[in-house]
């Protein structure tokens, strides 16, 4: 697999996805960028989320994440199934109810103005974090597989910033109109060369489907359950409880994903995507742990060194070409495909909750809103770029552990602000929320940083989000006014 290959197939690629958004961008305005005049269909949907929720990160990291904590990530996805069924029955009902195009706007509506904008600083803070970090894997893996094998001098920024320019060219004018159609496509393509990596390792190994799944079965890698020990970090139900809590907050309180579903023709399409797409889920994340028991048995068979990093064992057997140039080259277009899937959308979300949120489109007279939703997406583009250099720079752990640690302080906020004003009736002073929102963060990353001395070994993990969601709760409880809605 050489990098003018791999630079030819990529420029393919990509034309493919200024095609898609040539052809969905016609006749595009504002409308069309923020909810895809909800005429997307829902199967289309369904099957691009499941691009959009695994990203580049699962991409690389579940796979190499096996060695250390086997298929116990399967608890965890087990537990999405429950937060789904949350967001399917109660948030997506009431964003239809309440015709949202930012999912903020109800922060507004149910406690006040200081609510409604913390929440939408905690998103766009979210998500910007997120999808730096997945679009760092994508910069990374383009630098080594062709600028550095070419002998190019090229800076990091610099392939940085051509990682986000594509984005910026086929989404800037279609927004999710388009994203709904070019994340399908790249869905398929990540799928595609996650089947075909597992079909070279089994052709390699000498084995059929049968001999396969008894390989991966007998392995030291299989085990799904833990429930021996409850401070083990794989613990079941530490497991489960945190998925589900983590599907409605990444997922039902997320502008990014939302955005998708509010874009169906109405709830029950809406509702009949999450159903398919939370079943079909579970079997994908079921596929990318075989894979890295896979990619763990073949490095046994065959002597090779195990990197030092787990998040390199997937790139550097497909890279260096122990699996084939076919599988190096679906690997790089794969990785592309699915942190791009990810990464488009959260440009668009977060250039819509900019707009509807920040700026007010849906409240205030803009002067030539397409422009400045233009200048919005522009200024999104350049934080992604600094804030993947500073990540560059301080990454030091498992990408997919820094991105769930991340959401436990960043979405916790929003998962306790979003319970309680679903969940009673009662008001709060609004303008002691974002002191509220602050502090429970705070406290959480003090109890994380003591957990194991203050608790008898209990180290904090995944789990983090719902002792932030809680904190927050709590703290609403401690602002609420007597009156009730």
């Amino acid at each position: 697999m050489t990098p003018l290959l791999i630079v030819a197939s990529v420029i393919g690629y990509f034309g493919i996805l200024i095609l898609i958004s040539f052809l969905t961008a016609q006749k595009a305005d504002s409308t069309s960028f923020f909810t895809g005049n909800k005429q997307s269909p829902w199967y289309i949907v369904a099957f691009g989320m499941i691009g959009a929720s695994l990203s580049g990160v699962t991409f690389i990291s579940v796979p190499g994440w096996v060695a250390k904590s086997e298929f116990s990530y399967m608890q965890m996805v087990l537990g999405y199934l429950a937060g789904y069924l949350v967001i399917g029955t109660i948030l997506m009902p009431l964003y239809y109810r309440l015709n949202l195009t930012s999912i903020y706007t109800y922060l507004h509506e149910r406690f006040g103005m200081y609510s409604y904008k913390t929440g939408t600083i905690f998103f766009l803070l979210s998500r910007t974090i997120g999808a730096a970090f997945r679009l760092y894997l994508v910069a990374l893996v383009f630098q080594l597989a062709v600028f550095d094998r070419l002998g190019m001098q090229v800076p990091f920024v610099l392939t940085v910033f051509l990682t986000i320019l594509l984005i910026w060219l086929y989404t800037f004018k279609g927004g999710i109109k388009t994203i709904i159609w070019t994340d399908t496509f790249q869905t398929l393509f990540m799928l595609l060369a996650v089947g075909i990596t597992i079909y070279s390792i089994a052709s390699q190994m000498g084995w059929g489907p049968t001999e396969m799944v008894k390989a991966i079965d007998q392995s030291d890698y299989s085990q799904i359950f833990f429930f021996d020990d409850w401070r083990d970090s794989k613990f079941f139900l530490k497991q489960f409880l945190a998925g589900a809590f983590i599907s409605i907050a990444m997922t039902g309180l997320d502008q990014d994903m939302m955005q998708k579903n509010l874009s169906c023709k109405n709830i029950g399409e809406a509702q009949k995507n999450m159903f398919w797409f939370s079943i079909t889920l579970v079997f994908v994340n079921l596929l990318f742990l075989s894979l890295g028991a896979l990619l763990y048995l073949f490095i046994e068979a065959n002597g090779i060194a195990s990197p030092e990093n787990a998040d390199y064992l997937y790139p550097m057997l497909a890279v260096e070409g122990y699996l084939g140039p076919v599988v190096g080259l679906m690997f790089v277009l794969g990785l592309i495909a699915a942190a791009y899937s990810s990464a488009d959308s959260a440009l668009t979300a977060l250039t819509t909750s900019f707009c509807i949120d920040v700026l007010g489109f849906d409240r205030n007279k803009i002067d030539n809103p397409e422009k400045l939703r233009k200048i919005v997406h522009v200024g999104f583009s350049v934080l992604l770029l600094v804030v993947i250099v500073v990540f560059k720079s301080l990454n030091n752990e498992s990408v997919i552990k820094e991105v769930f640690v991340a959401a436990g302080y960043t979405y916790g906020p929003l998962l306790g602000l979003y319970s309680f004003g679903l969940f009673g009736n009662q008001k709060v002073m609004d303008k002691w929320v974002p002191l509220v929102c602050i502090l429970a963060p705070i406290i959480c990353f003090v109890v994380k940083s003591n957990s194991a001395s203050w608790f008898n070994g209990y180290q904090l993990g995944f789990e983090l989000l719902i002792l932030n969601g809680m904190l927050t709760y709590l703290g609403l409880t401690f602002i609420r006014k007597k009156d009730v809605i």
